[in-house]
């Protein structure tokens, strides 16, 4: 098996911006390794609902996270800010695979955006009839908005 490398940014479509909270650092003073999820969770359905992808209150279908990973390169921590690099990987009939990158952002100390990143990692999403929970087929809007992520 290769080991996992850190990316660097443009390997990644679109980016959004994540601040981190005091919250987020655990005992050895760095993010918890859990955050890391809320985060590309957060940075994929904010990028899918700001672009009419996403209903996350009435839509007739929603995504369901079947699988998750991700590798750690290099500490993040607060303050700070950290950009999350989007993109899909592959989408199929009715399931998409998203790929996140998370780097240190600029910030006072580092004027500079992180070249490569701290984490990156993965969440396949299976996209469901809100009523059955059974997999519908990928609706064209969201279809549109995957685009710009490939």
């Amino acid at each position: 098996m290769t080991r996992p490398q850190a990316e660097p940014r443009r390997a990644y479509k679109v980016f959004r911006q994540i601040s981190t909270r005091w919250s987020d650092n655990d005992v050895y003073g760095h993010v918890n390794n859990v955050v890391y999820y809320s985060w590309f969770d957060t940075a994929v359905n904010a990028y899918l609902i700001e672009h009419g992808a996403l209903d996350i209150h009435a839509g007739a279908f929603m995504g369901l996270v079947v699988e998750t990973q991700c590798n750690y390169f290099a500490p993040l921590a607060f303050p700070q800010s950290v950009e999350a690099g989007i993109r899909v990987a592959h989408a199929g009939a009715s399931s998409v695979r998203y790929e996140v990158g998370l780097f240190a952002g600029p910030d006072a100390a580092n004027p500079s955006p992180q070249a490569v990143c701290a984490a990156k990692g993965h969440f396949v999403h299976v996209y469901v009839d809100r009523a059955t929970r059974r997999p519908v087929p990928l609706p064209s809007a969201l279809l549109s908005v995957l685009e710009t992520l490939k």
